[in-house]
């Protein structure tokens, strides 16, 4: 079995605030989407990782951080979309015809375990399609258009999806190319699968697994860098 993973790096890091892309900025020493990119070289069942850049950050990436990693593992760049979905779709156009199962992850999360990681493609190998996520822990509010609470929603059965989501790629493949026939942008890539009525499962993940879009979440993942230990 084989398996690939498509970074989704194509985002400018708008709430950021800042002049580099999100995924460029340094924490520990190092830009975090080489954090990232370490977390998947180190699983032996990946044989290519196919990073999705926006046009820009391309010659940026090819000169700060492809160059440290071409030995290690087959890593391929393509240009990426308009919209997320068009960069995952770009990249699972370049995914070689012999992968099985293939993971989709945010560059901007780079404190993904590897365990997680290696059950993923198990899960996705054997089932068709798994996703790491965490049960929701606060209180559900749902309001109206003036932030005035309409009910309040029983959180149980209630996940929050992070990445990796993991599947066999002719399952996601299909979800993408239904979707685009039938005009349908999905907030995350199992909403595809799910549409389409796939099983998809839910592999626990933990709180360090962050998302790092704003300010306050590079601080707390300087403080987690500083802390991690696979």
């Amino acid at each position: 079995m084989k398996a690939g993973v498509i970074i989704a790096a194509g985002g400018i890091g708008k709430r950021m605030e800042g002049n580099k892309p999100k995924q460029f900025l340094e924490l520990n020493g190092k830009p975090i989407i080489c954090h990232t990119l370490e977390r998947f070289i180190s699983i032996k069942q990946i044989e290519e990782i196919v990073v999705v850049l926006a046009s820009d950050a391309i010659p940026v990436f090819q000169k700060e951080v492809a160059e440290a990693y071409s030995d290690i593992k087959n890593i391929k760049i393509v240009e990426g979309g308009k919209e997320r979905q068009d960069s995952v779709n770009n990249g699972l156009k370049a995914l070689s015809q012999d992968i099985d199962v293939v993971l989709i992850h945010d560059a901007a999360r780079p404190f993904i375990r590897s365990e997680l990681i290696n059950k993923a493609i198990d899960v996705a190998f054997n089932n068709g399609a798994a996703i790491v996520a965490t049960p929701i822990k606060d209180t559900i509010k749902k309001v109206d258009s003036n932030l005035v609470i309409l009910t309040t929603v029983n959180r149980e059965g209630f996940w929050g999806a992070q990445t990796p989501q993991a599947f066999q790629v002719k399952i996601i493949k299909e979800a993408f190319s239904r979707a685009y026939d039938d005009g349908f942008i999905g907030t995350d890539d199992a909403s595809l699968v799910e549409r389409l009525g796939g099983e998809v499962r839910i592999i626990r993940g933990d709180s360090g697994n962050i998302k790092i879009t704003t300010q306050d979440d590079l601080i707390i993942a300087i403080a987690i860098a500083k802390e991690w230990n696979e």
